[in-house]
């Protein structure tokens, strides 16, 4: 797989170039949490879809053929695949919880390779809502239905980029903006250039009905040590792919998550990430090459 390009306005992909690798790696590394000791959830879909996507060292990764190097350093390669965990079950109890308080219906913006409609307990009368890339919805939805993969809630899948009217396709597939949503933004606002970060949370919020809750993330300065993770992998195991994900970044000062969401009409708490880590058990690796993560929250919000 060739280095991932630059973003240009109106750029597209599928799930085994540009953002969309991103996805499958993700995947990858749920996979590899999944056969954890002590594994924070289980996935059973994420390596049949990752082989599905046809990206050689993924493939052997989600498939325990090879294994994410681990030399004892704390925030080496292996810690990608604790760090997926960790964010994986967090985004998993968000909407747990939103479930037990009476939501009943459910966004998953930049779905990816992303099966919790199929893997988690939803309550009755759930309807989940996943957004992405036409093409990227389409081949995960062939894949889950060939292997015999049945949602446990009503799914509806929304084929459109999410820099287009997506709130119009949204509404087109049956979404009521009257009924408390949970939203989620995993893995997201990094691709996002910062007007569109802005203008996806004002989207939300002029859907979202009164005790809708947003789970989320914010990275201050994270590139530079998720790239450094990746090229750690790449310089340790030659067959890993060249991903320089920074390249898929956008550049330029934004607003803080926190701090628009709270102007915006929203009740919003935050931990940072060594928190999060703590609360599920693992430990934050206390590493000067970590220190720009470890000021990244972990966010969920609440409309007011």
């Amino acid at each position: 797989m060739s280095r991932a390009d630059s973003r240009t306005d109106g750029d597209s992909w599928d799930l085994a170039s540009s953002v969309g690798t991103t996805a499958t790696m993700v995947a990858a590394a749920r996979a590899v949490a999944s056969r954890d000791a002590d594994p924070l959830f289980d996935d059973p879909y994420a390596a049949a879809l990752v082989r599905a996507v046809g990206l050689d060292f993924f493939t052997k990764l989600a498939d325990g053929e090879v294994e994410l190097p681990d030399d004892g350093e704390p925030g080496g390669p292996a810690f990608l695949a604790t760090s997926i965990a960790v964010r994986t079950r967090f985004f998993d109890d968000f909407f747990a919880e939103a479930g037990a308080a009476g939501i009943r219906q459910a966004v998953i913006l930049a779905s990816g390779l992303d099966s919790r409609a199929y893997r988690l307990s939803w309550s009755d009368g759930t309807v989940v809502y996943e957004i992405d890339q036409p093409q990227v919805i389409e081949f995960k939805s062939a894949t889950m239905e060939s292997i015999g993969a049945t949602p446990a809630a009503e799914q509806r899948t929304v084929g459109i980029d999410l820099r287009e009217d997506w709130p119009k396709a949204l509404r087109a597939s049956g979404f009521d903006p009257h009924q408390p949503t949970a939203w989620s933004a995993e893995g997201l606002l990094v691709y996002l250039p910062p007007d569109a970060q802005d203008r996806l949370f004002d989207d939300i919020t002029a859907l979202s009905a009164r005790g809708s809750r947003l789970a989320t993330e914010y990275h201050p300065d994270a590139a530079a040590s998720i790239g450094a993770r990746l090229k750690d992998m790449k310089d340790r195991w030659g067959d890993a792919p060249d991903m320089d994900i920074t390249k898929l970044f956008y550049d330029g000062e934004r607003n803080g998550v926190v701090e628009y969401l709270g102007e915006h009409g929203w009740n919003v708490s935050a931990r940072r990430r060594p928190e999060v880590f703590a609360g599920y058990g693992r430990e934050f690796p206390d590493t000067e090459a970590l220190v720009p993560l470890r000021d990244s929250l972990a966010v969920i919000a609440t409309r007011k």
